[in-house]
């Protein structure tokens, strides 16, 4: 018995080494982020805004896929802070994720550093504030992660890349917008749109006969916005880190936490040109627009914009449809994204989950299956890895699953306004988007074959859009409304992917660096 336990050691320790062996091998990328409040003027008045080294958006992440990225965010606002990394996996590093149910908050005039690795992952995201209404006031920017090497991407590398953060803004200040929801009030309309941090002017220069990849992720708080390029198609190659079949679209709708990538030949004449982006299913309707410049050019960009779609709900619901999965391209490694045949995989579990607008005990909320999310002190993740019992006055919702179940998730909106669903730690394929109640007939209208996997799905007024996913990342994920006023107020929930097996090959324990908050106490 000695030698083989002998053996089983020191194979089981060889294992851990090499794999710590190939993350040291992996680049690293480090940044010092300082996060401060700041003047800002995107609508011509100041007004307070987050900045994160003094820049409103934050800087961009740029990196490859398997980096080691290490970020340390110094906190010099008055209330605690948190970053979450939208649509990043973090495999293995559930600590990483920036969300109250994985981390206690960085407190004020203190630091924490987030180490964690674009593991397997290719693609065009984002970053934002996940603490109270911080998200609406800035401290957002671009994450994008570049194929290595020797993987083949499934287009001609373009010349360029260039990354548009668009998004609804408020005129008033975070702090007075959350004591609007505090107060019972739902919030308002948004004053604008913009694009970069600016409602017009941001401009985007290249080459005439040239392809250039533009990276357009949804940082707003609120509303659906619709993309589009004057003058010019769009052949949509990415979102949320798959690559898509290359259909060409004469504009996009990206909603609330949604990514995608498109690539943009420029075959017009010399001049310039708008990119518009436009609100979805809002009156009245905002735009935002900036300039695509050909080199060389002396002509401005003339009207009309184009025109995009306002409230034709069917018509994204079609479009949507049409967002496929390239079944022979790879995406971070080099097996096909069609080699993983999820429609064949029985389904383990259903979820249905129906949000809400109410009121309980007389406050406002939102609700997932009539149940408000309230953050407990001690973030879940603590509490369950110390065994620490948690409550909370109206409800801590945590959905029990086992790691590698496959599961199917039903979103239904039973309101008249459009829902934004997103899941930490995961992609799930959008498999279903259809109008009124879901039933289980509603399964063979899935599409099986090919449906697009991403990280936030839409769900369109009095409708529903059904999603599988397959659990393989061990840990205690965010279930949450992209709209940040209804996480706020209550729209989440968590989903813990558990295994008994204590392995590095699954996830690592908890960081020698971790915040500790509420009942949980350093060791």
């Amino acid at each position: 018995m000695r030698p083989a336990i002998f053996l089983h050691f020191f194979f089981g320790t060889l294992a851990c080494l090499s794999l710590l062996c190939v993350i040291a091998e992996d680049p690293s990328r480090y940044y010092t982020w300082t996060v401060t409040y700041g003047t800002i003027s995107p609508l011509g008045s100041p007004q307070q805004g987050i900045l994160i080294n003094g820049q409103f958006p934050g800087p961009t992440i740029d990196c490859v896929t398997n980096d080691n990225i290490i970020v340390t965010v110094i906190n010099k606002l008055d209330k605690p802070f948190l970053i979450t990394w939208n649509g990043i996996k973090q495999r293995k590093t559930p600590w990483q994720d920036g969300t109250l149910g994985t981390n206690c908050p960085i407190p004020p005039n203190s630091n924490w550093t987030y180490k964690f690795q674009t593991k397997d992952q290719i693609g065009t995201y984002s970053y934002f504030p996940s603490t109270l209404m911080h998200r609406a006031a800035g401290g957002f920017g671009g994450f994008n992660i570049a194929s290595r090497s020797v993987i083949p991407i499934p287009y001609p590398i373009p010349v360029e890349e260039f990354t548009l953060l668009v998004g609804d803004w408020y005129n008033s200040s975070h702090k007075a917008l959350q004591a609007k929801l505090d107060s019972g009030i739902p919030l308002p309309p948004p004053n604008a749109l913009l694009i970069n941090g600016r409602p017009s002017g941001s401009t985007f220069t290249g080459e005439k006969g040239k392809t250039y990849k533009f990276r357009v992720s949804n940082v707003g708080i609120s509303t659906s916005i619709n993309f589009r390029i004057q003058g010019h198609t769009m052949t949509l190659v990415e979102v949320e880190g798959a690559h898509t079949v290359q259909d060409v679209y004469d504009s996009l709708d990206v909603h609330v936490g949604q990514s995608v990538a498109v690539l943009v030949t420029l075959h017009a004449t010399v001049k310039d040109y708008f990119i518009v982006a436009s609100t979805r299913f809002t009156k009245p309707v905002l735009t935002a627009t900036s300039f695509l410049k050909y080199a060389g050019s002396s002509t401005p960009a003339s009207e009309p914009l184009p025109i995009g779609p306002t409230y034709q709900i069917h018509w994204s619901m079609m479009q949507a449809r049409t967002i496929r999965r390239n079944l022979t391209a790879n995406a971070a490694r080099p097996n096909p994204q069609g080699s993983f045949h999820y429609g064949t995989i029985p389904i383990q579990r259903t979820l249905i989950l129906a949000n809400s607008a109410t009121k309980i005990n007389g406050t406002l909320r939102s609700a997932v299956n009539g149940i408000s999310y309230v953050n407990p002190a001690t973030p879940l993740k603590l509490a369950d890895y110390y065994n620490i019992s948690v409550s909370s006055i109206f409800g801590t919702s945590v959905i029990g699953t086992t790691l590698h179940d496959f599961i199917e998730i039903v979103f239904q909106n039973n309101e008249t306004t459009l829902q934004s669903w997103h899941l930490d730690g995961y992609t799930f394929w959008t498999v279903g988007f259809g109008s009124g109640q879901w039933t289980p007939d509603m399964r063979r209208r899935y599409n099986l074959a090919d449906a697009n996997s991403r990280h936030t799905v839409q769900v369109y007024p009095n409708s529903w859009s059904a999603v599988l996913a397959s659990l393989d990342n061990k840990g205690m994920w965010n279930l949450r409304s992209a709209i940040w006023s209804r996480q706020y107020l209550g729209q989440q929930l968590y989903i813990r992917v558990w295994s008994n097996e204590t392995s590095l090959f699954t996830e690592y324990d908890v960081p020698d660096n971790a915040l500790y908050c509420g009942k949980a106490k350093r060791p």
